[in-house]
């Protein structure tokens, strides 16, 4: 559209000689050469060419208020607006406002919307205690700012004439809002810490009194969001509090892995003036260009020592703050040894000074430094050898260290040439103890480095008939020491760990051992060299199939150490000629001495032959079918006799305690029993020793054994067994007041509240019940 300002011509309203009459109106308008005002005064609407404004036309936009003449154009004879002036903006109050952006001008919109579009944002202020809204454009805050919902601001509010609009004009931003940032806690101290930010690379101070939160619970590495402060002209962290982990990310890895040369390692020794917290370089051809890439001490992959050269596999970090990349998860090649030329070792770890590096891991026995004869070796013990704990009678063998340990010596014959050799206990052999002038079979290691000599595999052929072996069993297993039974199993003998001829921690009670007899300080009588042999099983036949009842009148020592006799005592009772049910396990006498039988299958109503009521029979370790049952004074037992080879001995075996008692309560994972041990009267249970998986409930009556601790002294129960169920609950009758009421009521009461069916239910088929058939359905997927 073209526009000649010569053909304006008069036609009342203005004439070329003299000052016409002059409107106002605001811009409606603005297009690139011409636009549109919206007359103040009256109902018109009139175009106007930019040659007509007086002034700078880039300062003019819509919305502005203008002064103008009316004029005509000559050749469609529409009035249009001419000698246009901008018109300065009325304030209406002098004084500024304080008040507080609700709706801030979009950071995408400001400055760039289309001449038609003003982005506009709002503010609020407080006035007796009513809010009132004002907008205001981007051309309204002064230093060309940016401000945020929430931020303080004070400004002048203008009202326009023409349109009655209130606006706010002079935006001054007085505070920003404090805005929540996010960070990982990196240090802390005594009472203070340092948070790693994640908005920029910069630590920031906090104090604990400013963590919302259990301070216990705090540690470098969580995750946490704060507001910053300004304190003695420095930023500090206030308001701490705990995010859950993960949801702060400072870096994004790449999955693509990338390979490059080492060009630069990290010092061994760092300087004074070293400040890089990435030293290390790598150089790599990514996507078609030459890069170096920073690496710390944390990238590294496997803690591995990076030499220059290297060939190394690694991925991309990128700092999410200020697009910082760097190489991560650096792992050497395997081709880089053929780059190199370095030489290789191979060792096993030891703690020596000097210093491993670049360790590669080979298979297991790779390395050796023994080498083993094949040949066998005959001689004889000349020395006998300590264990390590034996210097040390206050240590366990398990804590004991091997260079602590006396070595022995073997005397031997080679090609006619008598010669000697030491050896050492935990070469030995089925862990049999020697003894001196015992006949042994050996080989010899010899260590590569010294050429120092050792026999190992020691096998014993003969053993010399000086010193007298015993047999015993297990009855006693404490914290250092124990407590073996004869094997007439009438005493037990005290023996320490240390004179355990191997470990202490497969010994289990019951277990055969083979031990020497030795007096000490006082004349005390101990057990030495105690050695682990395999059970031996005899079978007599002064054996009574019959099984019995009776009654515990004396426990063993080991559950009463008040007592001075070791054996316990059982007496025979009535109860012997009661029937009894077949027994849950089959049970074997495991001592050789013991006169053995099956018991598979108990016989039903058998007493034993020649037993009367009130005889006792003893019993020890051996004869308990399960060792670590703990019998108490007065408990019913069931067991059979058998005939102690030694001595002729009658003496109680396989002894099952007939313990029956009601379930008090069940918590979580376990229970108590009614039943009276020592001072307390109720039995720990674990639920793992329910057999068959049961639930116990409150009132079940069970079966159970009772084991005692021998580190804290306590008795549990074990191998719990329900015999019967608690009664269920009897539903009691309504009582008389409630019947008699329900009969009181007459359905004929109109009045009265009552059930109507409106409608049967039917199913989604609209059918009775469901009809549709059911099949599994996949997440997602509908039919």
């Amino acid at each position: 559209m073209s526009f000649d300002p010569s053909l304006l011509h008069s036609n009342g309203f203005a004439n070329g000689t003299g000052a016409g009459l002059r409107e106002t109106g605001v811009v409606e308008k603005l297009l690139a050469s011409y636009g549109f005002i919206q007359c103040s005064e009256r109902q018109a609407r009139l175009f106007f060419h930019c040659s007509q404004y007086n002034g700078n036309l880039q300062e003019l936009k819509i919305g502005d208020d203008v002064e103008f003449e009316v004029s005509s154009d000559r050749r469609t004879g529409k009035p249009i607006a001419v000698k246009l002036v901008k018109i300065k903006a009325e304030v209406l109050p002098e004084e500024r406002i304080s008040g507080q952006v609700v709706s801030a001008i979009s950071c995408q919109l400001d400055g760039k919307s289309a001449p038609s579009q003003v982005p506009t944002g709002s503010v609020c202020y407080e006035r007796n205690g009513e809010v009132f809204y004002l907008t205001y454009t981007p051309d309204d805050v002064e230093g060309n700012i940016h401000l945020d919902t929430g931020d303080k601001v004070s400004f002048y509010m203008e009202t326009n004439k023409h349109t009655g609009a209130v606006s706010a004009r002079n935006v001054v931003l007085v505070k920003k809002k404090q805005m929540r940032c996010q960070g990982v806690v990196c240090a802390t101290k005594e009472a203070f810490g340092f948070i790693e930010r994640a908005d920029v690379v910069k630590e920031i101070f906090f104090h604990y009194s400013e963590f919302k939160g259990d301070l216990e619970t705090l540690q470098a590495g969580d995750d946490v969001e704060f507001t910053i402060k300004e304190r003695n002209g420095k930023e500090v962290a206030t308001d701490v509090r705990l995010l859950p982990q993960g949801t702060v990310i400072f870096e994004d890895i790449s999955i693509e892995q990338f390979e490059g040369t080492v060009t630069k390692v990290i010092p061994k020794v760092p300087t004074k003036n070293q400040n890089d917290p990435l030293p290390g370089r790598i150089c790599a051809r990514i996507n078609f260009t030459e890069k170096e890439l920073l690496f710390g001490e944390k990238d590294t992959k496997s803690k591995v020592t990076l030499l220059e050269g290297d060939h190394v596999q690694f991925n991309i970090s990128t700092d999410r703050r200020d697009k910082l990349e760097r190489a991560t998860n650096i792992d050497v090649l395997p081709d880089t040894f053929r780059f190199t030329k370095e030489a290789r070792e191979m060792d096993m770890l030891s703690a020596q000074r000097n210093h491993a590096v670049r360790i590669k891991k080979l298979p297991k026995g790779t390395v050796s430094f023994h080498t083993q004869s094949e040949q066998r070796f005959v001689g004889t013990i000349d020395k006998e050898a300590a264990g390590a704990s034996s210097t040390k009678s206050g240590a366990s063998p398990s804590k004991a260290k091997e260079k602590d340990a006396e070595e022995g010596v073997i005397a031997y014959e080679d090609c006619g040439v008598k010669l000697t050799v030491p050896y050492y206990i935990k070469d030995l052999e089925a862990g049999v103890l020697p003894q001196q002038g015992d006949k042994v079979e050996f080989a010899i290691s010899e260590v590569k480095r010294t050429g120092q000599q050792s026999a190992v595999s020691i096998k014993i052929l003969n053993r010399t008939t000086n010193t007298k072996r015993l047999l015993g069993f297990i009855a006693t297993l404490k914290d250092n020491f124990g407590f073996i039974e004869t094997a007439n199993h009438d005493q037990e003998i005290f023996f320490h760990y240390s004179e355990m001829c191997g470990g202490v921690d497969s010994l289990d009670l019951g277990d055969t051992v083979e031990y020497t007899l030795s007096k000490g300080k006082g004349n005390k009588v101990s057990a030495e060299k105690v050695t682990k042999v395999p059970p031996v099983n005899g079978v007599g036949e002064d054996v009574s199939s019959a099984v019995s009842l009776g009654k515990v009148v004396r426990p063993l020592r080991s559950v009463d150490p008040s007592q001075t006799e070791y054996q316990g005592l059982i007496e025979v009772t009535e109860e012997g000629e009661q029937k009894m049910s077949k027994p849950t396990s089959r049970m074997a006498c495991i001592s050789s001495t013991y006169v053995g039988f099956d018991s598979s299958l108990y016989p039903v109503g058998l007493t034993l032959p020649g037993s009367s009521r009130g005889q006792c029979y003893p019993f020890g370790i051996v004869g308990m079918a399960n060792k670590s049952d703990c019998l108490q004074k007065g408990e019913l037992v069931k067991f059979q006799l058998c005939t102690v080879v030694q001595t002729g001995q009658r003496m109680a075996c396989n002894v099952v305690p007939q313990r029956r008692a009601l379930v008090e309560c069940v918590k979580d994972q376990f229970g108590f029993i009614t039943y009276e041990v020592g001072e307390s009267k109720k039995l720990f249970f674990h639920m793992k020793e329910v057999q068959d998986g049961l639930e116990l409930q409150a009132g079940d009556e069970v079966e159970f054994s009772v084991i005692l601790n021998q580190r804290t002294g306590k008795c549990s129960a074990c191998n719990v067994r329900r015999v019967s169920e608690c009664p269920k609950p009897v539903a009691t009758p309504r009582p008389d007041r409630l019947v008699n009421r329900l009969k009181s009521i007459t359905l004929d009461d109109a009045s009265a509240p009552r059930l109507v069916i409106i409608r049967q239910p039917r199913g989604p088929d609209n059918s009775k019940g469901f009809n549709m058939e059911r099949k599994p359905r996949q997440a997602g997927v509908i039919d």
